[in-house]
């Protein structure tokens, strides 16, 4: 499941709000004054501000039940989350949850300020919002980080697998691939992105081989060319991965805005592949598209581990 789905999912009732009552504003000034510490977790502290806060987006979502005792729960795993992505070192860029807080909006047939004013008059907001999708990215590349390391599948567990499906070996496709980047240099986002945006789409529009891509990238400003080498689709990175299978072969993705600056994929070859490390690989990759689903997963086993090992302190 994709992070965008998770996301949506969880805020799904957001369109159906239309002219119903909402949670009268919360006054944030007032609010955060009068807050005080709820919860430890791990040292780090949950405040009754935040438990508000977020009572009101669960209100939002249409949650019943104890929407206080349920707020605090969600922030006490939001928490081991953060925990476990800054532990791994997973940075998750603006640009990527700016992209998704408006992708989220239009497909509900609303502009970013339209969403804001949404979330503000339930008592949440879009920066609050923007963390929230910011969690769930990183949360994601934290579980896959740690099934990759933890969860390497033996021949034998491959071998049951292929058993349980008729014996039959699954194939994949492998994708050789160049990265071309079209640097903007830091502080120069604003007056240089649509510039970048133009020069690297008419690059992707003459593209011809990848190895023609070192020539005419030399005639070019600030452009890097990265040969990424064979990949194979179930290790594709997630925000490139739709794109390079929509391509096909002898193509090129869309432009993306990026944290480097502009860039785009090309797919320079293809082919299908199949043995037993593909086959683990597959039966990976599908397990990981269990994440996020309810009635738990890859990833709510691996937060339960965090919450066991965790010193959690309410009071």
């Amino acid at each position: 499941m994709s992070v965008h789905n998770v996301v949506k999912r969880a805020a799904l009732a957001l369109v159906l709000l239309g002219s119903t009552a909402v949670t009268a504003p919360l006054l944030a000034t007032s609010a955060q004054a009068a807050s005080e510490i709820s919860v430890v977790v791990n040292r780090q502290p949950i405040t009754t501000f935040q438990i508000r806060q977020r009572a009101a987006f669960l209100k939002l979502r249409r949650v019943g039940g104890n929407v206080t005792q349920k707020a605090t729960d969600e922030l006490i795993d939001e928490e081991l989350k953060k925990q476990e992505i800054r532990r791994r070192g997973i940075d998750v860029p603006d640009t990527a949850v700016n992209e998704a807080y408006g992708r989220f909006a239009a497909e509900n047939k609303m502009n970013e300020q339209q969403l804001a004013e949404v979330l503000s008059s339930a008592g949440f907001s879009a920066e609050a919002f923007k963390d929230y999708i910011r969690v769930q990215m990183g949360w994601g590349q934290a579980v896959q980080a740690h099934m990759r390391s933890a969860d390497r599948m033996s021949e034998q567990d491959v071998v049951q697998r292929m058993l349980a499906q008729g014996g039959q070996k699954p194939s994949t496709t492998e994708y050789t691939l160049q990265q071309v980047i079209f640097v903007i240099p830091d502080g120069q986002r604003g007056a240089l992105l649509a510039q970048r945006k133009r020069e690297a789409d008419g690059m992707r529009g003459r593209f011809q081989s990848c190895d023609a891509t070192y020539t005419f990238a030399k005639g070019l400003r600030d452009v890097t060319v990265r040969d990424l080498g064979r990949v194979a689709q179930p290790e594709l990175p997630p925000r490139w991965k739709d794109d390079i299978m929509r391509a096909g072969n002898g193509k090129t993705t869309p432009v993306q805005e990026t944290e480097r600056g502009v860039e785009y994929i090309a797919i320079c070859g293809s082919r299908s592949i199949s043995d037993d490390k593909v086959a683990a690989m597959v039966f990976q990759s599908n397990d990981m598209e269990k994440l996020g689903q309810e009635g738990g997963g890859p990833d709510a086993a691996f937060l339960k581990k965090l919450r066991d090992e965790a010193q959690i302190s309410r009071r």
